[in-house]
């Protein structure tokens, strides 16, 4: 059983769009954006750090997320950032999943 003091329940797996690939969710204030990637599922800071956009609208493809803004591209399991305009890494989360739902560590990782 997860113990919820540390882990925070925040959406459920089935929730995560099948066409995107991504669901915004907020951990304690802050947006963060869960992706599946062929059925793991991985979170990063859902605000892009070159620019005020969203990555649950960027676009996922081979394991990473281009934000829909300026184009830069993270890989999505480390949170590094791979191509200009982006110089700065996202912030990653530590990911549990017990019975569907998934829960997000409550510090980042």
């Amino acid at each position: 059983m997860v113990d919820t003091e540390i882990w925070k329940p925040v959406a459920l797996v089935k929730d995560i769009s099948p066409d995107t690939h991504t669901l915004r969710v907020m951990l304690e204030g802050e947006a963060v954006c869960l992706y599946d990637l062929d059925g793991k599922v991985c979170a990063t800071q859902d605000k892009c750090p070159h620019g005020n956009a969203s990555l649950a609208e960027g676009w996922v493809e081979d394991g990473t997320v281009e934000c829909p803004l300026h184009q830069g591209v993270f890989e999505i399991a480390t949170g590094k950032h791979q191509c200009p305009p982006v110089t700065s890494d996202l912030r990653c989360y530590e990911v549990r999943i017990e019975d569907g739902t998934v829960f997000l560590r409550s510090e980042a990782a």
